[in-house]
């Protein structure tokens, strides 16, 4: 184990309060055996990078048996590896390559639903109604000819699709992904089986896909979504306090559970909520006795606002203090437009009408956007609290807006008639090295294409050059070590004004300029910047300052 690897082992049971977390998309980070679909072994050939980069953990989405309808969201077993990624046994090796070289390993739970190829949705069907095989689902009957409610799914269209027998089935995405029961015990014991499962083999901590919309109120008659036909459920709980099937109180139940399981390991194993509700809901899945941590998405979702950065870090903040708890900050993931692309739109551009247009209307600008990318970097990862970093942020990769649409697989495209172009152009295979048929990613074509050039973005194109994205992660990643475990914030008064964001971290002063025109740059040492400075912070940069203690500044 190098340095840095006992320097994170060394970090104990509370590791994730102040980590950095890599997400692998593995299908697309690394391809082993040449048939053009990343797989474990890749992940674990691009373990020196993950380790030279400087992160604490490594979060794999979904490598199950799936179908691979909705990017492996839909799982088949929740026990084994698709035959596509590897084998349990090179999942193993994997683990144990992130051990050796002290980066932890976090796995995706998904229990909101299953395959419609998964053996239990498989009785269901065979069964009729009212059977204990259907009951691990939620089946109803409708209203005549119409579903049991007005629910519609993420994905777009109802959210019930209706079988020959009379009843309907609930599904809040993909027709292929229905809705687990979790008044069923069975459903309950089964992931927790599965939880123990994983955590045996070494995982230290899963991520809760979904984890908001575990439990649904099916009070019959079931009640309506406000906002009528249309209405999609998951963004609508102002006008939905009490929401018939997101972040209902009896989800929490289910989290205490969790939490006593992984207490039977030690070190405990942790859980990272994917919850899209407001921060004052947010927080109430991270209490002592719940799961660890949940996304900040209101932080991703900031077009380089610094009023809107202020007010969501401090509540942030002060919302995981008041459970004990850090906060998270995420700038992108497997779901969303990069933040090089977003942040190169005009702010009242919408990024998923954008997409619709394949990049075109407007063209982004990806020299403004890598600017402020670089800026927001550094913003994130000076805050206290753990970020999360999606693959090929690190290289500063852009959405890939013009995929043709006979590659597109996001479920979001057929099921929104081609109005919403989805997810993929963010899962394009990782580029490794300037030259290849896939830049390295693979020995053949990957699964997407990748665009022209993509190899100048590439992990050996950037390795070594102080310019680049790379090298400022890496530099961050080091030089955040010196303040991290120091969980106290402050603002600056005297520079946190106008676009300005100035905080403390002990006696390190960010420093992130959001607007166009250069502002004074106070006297410290520079540990690092987003771009080249003279006396100034130029607009759309940030800098880290060491200028002695925040007391009395």
């Amino acid at each position: 184990m190098d340095r840095a690897g006992r320097e994170r082992e060394d970090m104990g049971e509370n590791w994730w309060r102040n980590a950095v977390i890599y997400q692998i998309y593995p299908r697309s980070f690394a391809d082993s055996d040449g048939d053009g679909v990343g797989d474990l072994g890749g992940v674990v050939s691009g373990m020196d990078h993950l380790a030279g980069l400087g992160v604490d953990a490594v979060w794999l989405t979904p490598f199950y048996p799936s179908p691979w309808v909705d990017g492996g969201y839909d799982v088949c077993d929740h026990r084994a590896v698709d035959p596509e990624l590897g084998t349990l046994a090179d999942f193993d090796r994997l683990v144990t390559a992130a051990h050796d070289r002290g980066i932890r390993v976090l796995v995706d739970i998904v229990p909101n639903h299953t395959s419609d190829r998964h053996p239990w949705f498989q009785r269901a069907l065979a069964a009729p109604p009212g059977s204990p095989e259907r009951d691990r689902y939620l089946f109803r009957y409708g209203r005549g000819d119409r579903p049991p409610s007005n629910w519609e799914s993420r994905f777009g269209g109802r959210a019930w699709t209706r079988l020959p027998d009379g009843q309907w089935y609930l599904h809040l995405f993909s027709p292929e992904q229905p809705d687990l029961n979790w008044d069923n015990p069975e459903v309950r014991a089964e992931f927790a089986d599965i939880l123990r499962f994983w955590a045996r083999r070494g995982v230290d901590g899963f991520r809760v896909d979904v984890a908001a919309a575990l439990v649904k109120d099916m009070t019959e008659p079931l009640r309506d979504v406000v906002g009528g036909e249309g209405a999609s459920g998951l963004d609508d709980l102002a006008a939905n306090p009490d929401h018939p099937f997101l972040d209902r109180p009896e989800v929490h139940d289910i989290y205490r559970e969790w939490n006593r399981i992984f207490h039977e390991f030690d070190p405990p194993r942790i859980g990272v909520a994917e919850a899209w509700v407001h921060n004052d809901r947010r927080v109430r899945y991270t209490r002592g006795d719940e799961l660890q941590q949940a996304f900040n998405f209101e932080f991703l979702r900031v077009r380089w606002n610094a009023a809107e950065y202020r007010r969501i870090i401090q509540e942030s903040v002060a919302g995981a203090r008041s459970v004990g708890a850090t906060a998270t900050w995420v700038l992108s993931n497997h779901d969303v437009v990069r933040p090089v692309t977003t942040l190169g739109l005009p702010a009242d551009i919408d990024p998923k009408v954008w997409l619709a247009s394949h990049g075109e209307n407007p063209p982004a600008d990806l020299e403004l956007g890598t600017r402020r990318a670089r800026a927001a970097a550094l913003l994130s990862l000076g805050l206290p609290g753990s970020a999360y970093v999606y693959q090929g942020e690190e290289l500063g990769l852009p959405e890939v807006p013009d995929l043709p649409v006979e590659v597109l697989s996001d479920p979001k495209w057929e099921h929104t008639s081609h109005k919403e172009k989805g997810r993929d152009g963010c899962r394009v295979p990782m580029p490794w090295t300037r030259d290849g048929v896939s830049a390295g990613f693979s020995t053949a074509p990957g699964w997407l294409p990748q665009p022209c050039g993509w190899g100048a973005r590439s992990v050996q194109a950037q390795d070594g050059d102080p310019g680049s994205m790379l090298e400022l992660y890496r530099s961050a990643l080091r030089a955040r070590r010196e303040f991290a475990e120091d969980e106290s914030f402050a603002w600056d008064d005297r520079h946190n004004i106008g676009d300005v964001l100035a905080f403390w971290r002990g006696d390190v002063l960010v420093l992130v300029n959001t607007g166009g025109s250069a502002v004074p740059l106070p006297a410290g040492e520079v540990l690092l910047s987003s771009i080249g400075l003279g006396d100034v912070l130029p607009g759309d940069a940030a800098v880290w300052l060491r200028v002695g203690t925040s007391a009395g500044r």
